[in-house]
């Protein structure tokens, strides 16, 4: 038997199908408004989008109504974004808007939307890649249309606010196809030519059409390669391009892009003259506490009487001398005392203050110091030293000591 489904489960079933698919989410559509409604209490708007065959009932709810840029009316021809899903309570496939564009401009503003969110995803428009604008430039280089009244009017802003500032004209075409190549290349010119310390890029005020160029990913590369901090000037203030993210600066329009780029040269004389002022009040003020300081010094009696630091300066070398004269006295003594220490040791090891106990010494013929009686025959003549004195002797007999008995055993020839 087949299932027989409430209108509860089928509708429910049928907005879960509807969610899974992709191409729902997120979408493009584009048609006639109509039975457009601003519910007043909520803020939210409810229309219904069609074309010859069909239509599609739709809500935007207020938080994206707010940033909707026109007034949308019966009848108007617009394009859309948002996603489709099933409104279970009346069981109706219903389009939640998330945007809303006039249709005539409807291919360029998605080709405008497709193309930040590129560029956006890519880190094109990170602020930390944003140059830092120079506040005096000496050059600055201006990349429009060389005919257009945007180039005399950044000249006539330029010229008034700061005379003596340079500028260098690379002229681009800034509508039709070739534009988007002339700007790029203009900008990389400049950037090869060097010198250059700001870049003025735009042209004045026009549909969507004929700014087009500033809307490509060309131009946007470009002064996103740029080396020279670029400000943008692209139409008037409303007008919000491509361009306008990728540059380091966006001006409203090309006459305050001059004024962004170029200092009033009287702000820049009168801070000039007041850093002069604060710079000569310093030094006044250094200047007069180094002359308080002099003064100061100058009552002192080093400085009145220059002998005064001569005789003190003496009287520091002679205490100085005496306390070297004293201590080398001292070390001296110490010294001696130590010497004489070492004297008497030496003494009491010398052989000499033996032979004042009574001992001798005695020497072999061959002059060697008799140390046994082996060294010695009988007949020999000996030397003998005395503490006082010596003798030369005659060897009549000879007694070696007998080592067990400790008696001496006599070896005599008589002569």
């Amino acid at each position: 038997m087949p299932k027989i489904w409430s209108v509860t489960e089928l509708v429910r079933e049928v907005g879960l199908v509807m969610e899974e698919r992709a191409e729902f989410r997120n979408c493009w559509i584009s048609g006639e408004l109509s039975n457009f409604k601003n519910h007043r209490p909520s803020g939210h708007w409810y229309f219904t989008i069609k074309d010859p065959t069909a239509s599609l009932r739709g809500i935007m709810f207020r938080s994206r109504a707010e940033r909707v840029r026109f007034t949308p009316l019966d009848g108007m021809k617009i394009l859309a974004r948002g996603n489709i899903r099933m409104y279970e309570r009346d069981g109706n496939v219903q389009f939640y808007a998330e945007d809303m564009q006039p249709s005539g401009l409807g291919e360029l503003y998605l080709a405008f939307e497709q193309l930040k969110q590129k560029l956006w995803a890519e880190g094109l428009f990170a602020e930390e890649q944003k140059k830092p604008i120079p506040r005096v430039p000496r050059r600055v280089g201006i990349v429009t249309s060389p005919t257009g009244a945007a180039v005399r009017d950044i000249l006539q802003v330029m010229a008034r606010r700061h005379p003596r500032i340079s500028w260098i004209l690379a002229p681009a075409a800034v509508q039709g196809e070739a534009a988007p190549r002339e700007i790029a290349r203009a900008i990389a010119n400049l950037n090869r030519l060097g010198g250059i310390d700001v870049l003025i890029v735009g042209r004045g005020g026009g549909s969507l059409e004929e700014l087009w160029a500033f809307n490509t990913e060309e131009v946007a590369r470009a002064i996103q390669a740029s080396e020279i901090p670029v400000i943008s000037a692209v139409g008037h203030e409303t007008d919000v391009t491509i361009a306008d993210y990728a540059a380091d600066l966006r001006a409203p329009t090309p006459s305050a892009a001059a004024e962004l780029a170029v200092p009033l040269l009287r702000d820049l004389q009168a801070e000039i003259d007041q850093q002069l002022a604060q710079l000569s009040a310093t030094m006044r003020r250094h200047l007069e506490h180094k002359r308080q300081s002099l003064a100061y010094w100058s009552a002192r009696a080093p400085l009145q009487d220059p002998r005064w630091r001569i005789d003190r300066n003496r009287q520091q070398l002679e205490n100085l001398g005496e306390r070297l004269q004293e201590n080398l006295t001292r070390f001296i003594t110490d010294k001696n005392g130590i010497l004489h220490i070492l004297a008497a040791k030496l003494h009491l090891l010398s052989p000499l203050a033996v032979l004042g106990r009574g001992y001798s010494l005695t020497y072999a013929p061959d002059g060697k110091l008799v140390r046994s009686e082996g060294q010695i025959h009988i007949a020999d003549t000996v030397k003998v030293r005395l503490h006082d004195g010596g003798l030369t002797c005659k060897v009549l007999a000879k007694e070696k000591n007998d080592e067990k008995s400790g008696t001496g055993v006599s070896n005599r020839d008589d002569l």
